[in-house]
């Protein structure tokens, strides 16, 4: 996600300052605080998995799958989204299902107060709950009316900011836990991208576990294609298909006569339930 909302030279700042398997319920015990619905069986999917910051066409997305990735990430909605999404349709949706690629969804909330961006959405302390409720309400209209069904998961995007500013940082985990919960509610899963060395860090070292997402996608640009030699935080947290790690932004990509510039990742983790 590197150019996708804030500048790459803003990216760069923040970092320098701040198979598939069908298995029951991964991930709910972490972000659940009371007993929910009946969940549908979760989809995960392991292996490479890349992000772009507009879907790409369903021509593209055909020829490229006879490369390395197996799942693409897709900016669902969010007033701080960045690029407009004219492929991303219903329609857009199934086909790429059924030519075999999984998804990843994601929104672009709004951004913490300190943070050093131009966002058009912030909260505040006094808004954060009530707009985490009312983006996660967007999140679950927006992905049901892509065909993504009640238990796929939705990834909140959260750019780099001041997690030392306690202020700053007490708002945001407001405002993840009010998301996070308005999904659960409407049975969808939770999920969290962020930096490590600061949005999720937040998440994965908050000591109130209680109604925060139970997959966390993290960006460390390391280079390294996995998710557990470089995992920065307790080995024991976000297990069972659980993480996702953004390892390298902006490589320049071409198959099929068709080129792209993409963010790469190591997936282990939940995608979208379709169809």
């Amino acid at each position: 996600m590197s150019k996708h909302r804030l500048s790459k030279r803003s990216r760069y700042i923040a970092w320098a300052t701040a198979g598939v398997v069908v298995v029951a319920g991964a991930g709910i015990a972490a972000q659940a605080a009371t007993a929910a619905p009946v969940w549908p069986a979760q989809k995960t999917y392991t292996g490479g998995a890349f992000d772009t910051c507009t879907a790409p066409s369903l021509n593209v997305m055909r020829a490229w799958k006879t490369g390395p990735y197996g799942a693409a990430a897709v900016y669902i909605g969010g007033k701080n989204r960045g690029c407009a999404q004219p492929n991303l349709t219903a329609s857009w949706v199934k086909s790429v299902n059924a030519t075999g690629w999984k998804l990843i969804p994601l929104y672009v909330g709004a951004q913490p107060p300190c943070q050093k961006s131009a966002n058009p959405e912030r909260f505040t302390s006094s808004t954060a709950a009530s707009l985490g409720a009312s983006n996660a309400k967007d999140a679950v209209a927006k992905a049901s009316a892509l065909g993504m069904k009640a238990g796929s998961p939705i990834y909140l995007n959260m750019e780099s900011y001041d997690i030392t500013d306690k202020a700053c940082n007490d708002a945001t985990l407001t405002y993840v836990r009010s998301f996070t919960k308005t999904l659960r509610n409407a049975t969808y899963r939770g999920g969290f991208y962020g930096f490590s060395s600061s949005s999720a860090k937040a998440i994965a070292t908050a000591p109130n576990k209680t109604d925060l997402p139970g997959n966390l996608w993290y960006a460390l640009w390391d280079k390294k294609n996995t998710t557990t030699t470089d995992w920065p935080w307790n080995p024991a947290q976000f297990t069972n298909h659980s993480r996702g790690h953004q390892y390298m932004v902006n490589s320049k990509e071409t198959r099929g006569g068709y080129t792209i510039t993409v963010d790469r990742n190591a997936w282990d983790a939940p995608v979208a339930i379709i169809g």
